[in-house]
């Protein structure tokens, strides 16, 4: 596909292509897109992007994304500092902020290991997390990176650093989702299920 268009069109395709989750057909249809657009609109995502790279940075505590040198979780004083919540990224935060569920703070990883893409543990803010212990009296760490295989390989070695601190540590239950069907359900899902099975 490369240089099938005029120069700017194929850079523009050659940059939304190296987005995540955007094939090349992807590429080319967005372009097309903001070509055909009145150019307000395509310069009003221009400005979107420019604004939330200059403003926008990593709380300095929790990693998450910040507009200030905390995001507003780490500045909320009602927030509970004796509980971490830890997570892959910015996003998986947000997702367990809407369950209204979690009072505590939280720490992102900015990410999970895998090997496969050369993602080691120091690559992973896990030295930061290990800092904020202490100062900050964390009782308990739960760990709620993805049930996936970097996610549980993360969720094992940062669980085996935090063992002889004398914190409890928590792992999320992963198991079948409302509405779901038993049936339908892979052996490793029902497994866990019934593994973290509570009391009713």
């Amino acid at each position: 596909m490369a240089g099938t268009y005029a120069g700017p069109v194929q850079d523009l395709i050659d940059e939304l292509g190296r987005l995540p989750g955007v094939g090349p057909k992807s590429a080319q249809r967005i372009a097309f897109h903001l070509l055909k657009v009145p150019k307000e609109d395509a310069h009003r995502l221009a400005r979107a992007i420019d604004e939330a790279k200059a403003r926008v940075a990593w709380c300095q505590r929790c990693f998450n994304l910040s507009e200030g040198e905390l995001c507003g979780i780490c500045s909320d004083d009602r927030r509970d500092a004796s509980v971490l919540c830890v997570v892959e990224e910015a996003k998986d935060l947000v997702a367990v902020e809407k369950t209204g569920e979690f009072k505590g703070r939280y720490h992102v990883l900015q990410g999970a290991i895998s090997p496969i893409e050369g993602i080691g543990p120091d690559q992973l803010r896990v030295k930061e997390l290990l800092a904020r212990l202490d100062p900050e009296g964390v009782t308990e760490v739960i760990l709620c990176t993805n049930p996936n295989i970097e996610g549980e390989a993360t969720a094992m070695y940062v669980g085996r650093l935090l063992a002889p601190l004398g914190i409890t540590v928590t792992r999320i239950a992963s198991g079948l989702p409302v509405g779901g069907d038993l049936e339908y359900a892979d052996e490793v899902t029902l497994g866990r299920a019934i593994e973290g099975r509570r009391a009713l």
